[in-house]
């Protein structure tokens, strides 16, 4: 049973694209530590769920499907499905991950303001790849985190300095709540020292 069991897991995360895959992992955060997902391959993810949920592993990767809008998949591998799914932030809840195709402006009319939107975790883990080696200045100067926090943050993922400014930026995006759209962001660190890019991307954001 277990063998059938990673199998169809295996092969629910091998049809998943490389952003949603990624996203998947994002939501799992409330029941894995960061540390453990952030890395894992698709068939290390299946190892770890196997060992963390036996024989519940498809019902809680049916339940993130759920929320990525991925229900074809559910269909396609009969994957179980409960109405009691664990939350994990009220992101998910406020349907703020992307669904199929990643679109930014997905959930909003036609006649909808990008720039109001609040940022994804999707959003905040490409800001946090593009940020340089200055994140503790960058959150203490611009974001008005506390270096406590940061210094926390960083003994909780050693050795991932990309985990580190995403769980900075979590932090400003927990705290500013509706208020932590993209515009708001680049504002926040428009005269921070870091990659052009990085306020190049939240305008692309604004401006989708």
């Amino acid at each position: 049973m277990a063998s059938d069991e990673r199998v169809t897991l295996l092969a629910v995360y091998e049809a998943l694209p490389e952003e949603q895959f990624q996203s998947l992992k994002f939501l799992l955060e409330g029941q894995i530590p960061a540390g453990f997902l952030l890395p894992a391959s698709r068939p290390e993810l299946c190892r770890i769920l196997l060992q963390r949920f036996p024989g519940n592993s498809l019902l809680v990767t049916a339940g993130i499907l759920r929320r990525l809008g991925r229900l074809d998949l559910i269909q396609r591998f009969q994957l179980p499905l409960e109405e009691q799914i664990p939350e994990e932030t009220p992101m998910e809840a406020n349907g703020d991950i992307p669904k199929v195709g990643g679109d930014p402006t997905s959930g909003h009319g036609p006649g909808g303001i990008p720039a109001s939107r609040r940022l994804t975790q999707k959003d905040l883990m490409q800001v946090a790849q593009k940020l340089g080696k200055e994140w503790q200045e960058v959150g203490i100067l611009h974001l008005g985190l506390e270096r406590s926090r940061l210094e926390q943050i960083q003994e909780e993922n050693p050795g991932n300095p990309v985990l580190w400014n995403f769980e900075m930026l979590r932090e400003w995006w927990q705290r500013e709540r509706h208020q932590a759209t993209a515009s708001q962001l680049r504002s926040c660190l428009e005269h921070a020292r870091l990659d052009p890019g990085v306020l190049d991307f939240l305008q692309r954001l604004q401006g989708d």
